[in-house]
């Protein structure tokens, strides 16, 4: 071959191996449009409703507590709850009845500060849940069932045992306005008996309390009647005022639900 051919060829060479970050380039290109397509921005977009939502809910209820603050803040701890008998209690109905004190509730404000709960519990601390952060908590709480049953079930048989003895009953410990699974949220094996986020935190009050405080068993459903309103604010404050016998006419303004199914 001739030094002329091979210089040319050479060339030729250089210049095919110059081009090709050049359509590498414009792949990468095409590539990064194709991310954001049509599909993933709606997905985005009712990620962020449904944010706002939520927030708009949690506003709502906060407003109505602190209304009722600036004037007689009734307490939801003002009844005796050690003597309750919980084989007696046959619905979640019966459960609000027991554990709060509805003879006091005869307006929307006044089962709002009976039942609403806010601030931090005392074993808030140790599971990091506060009643000021629904969202948050709801999210941990659900997350932390499994774990908490698998610890319990193999190092504290008693305080399980405990447990399924009160959340086998239909004493309210449930998603059942979400998910309709009624008034109990439990399994046979103990296993939660819906998937959504709800269902598991609530699970997770009642057995952490069961195992690892000396709550009465009045005093555990309390708790878990508190966050049930706390995520169901609507639909507990109804049955709190059915219960009392007073009117339900206002509650429309409440938020139904906090966090999703």
């Amino acid at each position: 071959m001739e030094p002329q051919d091979t210089e040319n060829s050479a060339e030729a060479h250089s210049a095919n191996v110059k081009k090709r970050p050049e359509k590498h380039e414009e792949a990468d290109k095409k590539h990064t449009t194709r991310v954001l397509t049509t599909p993933l921005i709606a997905l985005i977009f009712v990620a962020i409703v449904i944010i706002l939502f939520n927030q708009f809910q949690i506003a709502s209820v906060a407003a109505m507590v602190s209304g009722t603050s600036s004037g007689k803040r009734l307490g939801s701890g003002d009844k005796a709850l050690s003597d309750i008998d919980i084989t007696e209690l046959k619905s979640t109905g019966h459960t609000v009845a027991a554990v709060f004190p509805v003879e006091n509730i005869k307006t929307q404000e006044d089962a709002v500060a009976i039942m609403f709960p806010t601030g931090t519990p005392d074993y808030g601390e140790e599971l990091g849940v506060s009643f000021d952060d629904p969202i948050g908590s709801l999210d941990k709480l659900s997350k932390m069932y499994r774990g908490l049953k698998a610890e319990v079930e193999r190092n504290n048989p008693e305080g399980w045992n405990r447990f399924m003895n009160l959340a086998s009953k239909p004493v309210g410990i449930s998603c059942e306005y979400c998910c309709g699974v009624g008034a109990v949220g439990i399994q046979k094996d103990g296993s939660s008996a819906c998937g959504c986020q709800h269902n598991p935190a609530l699970l997770t009050i009642a057995l952490y309390l069961s195992a690892y405080t000396d709550y009465s068993d009045g005093e555990i459903l309390r708790e878990v009647m508190k966050w049930k309103t706390l995520f169901f604010p609507k639909n507990m404050i109804e049955l709190g005022m059915t219960v009392a016998g007073g009117d339900t006419s206002a509650l429309e303004k409440l938020p139904g639900m906090v966090g999703g199914c």
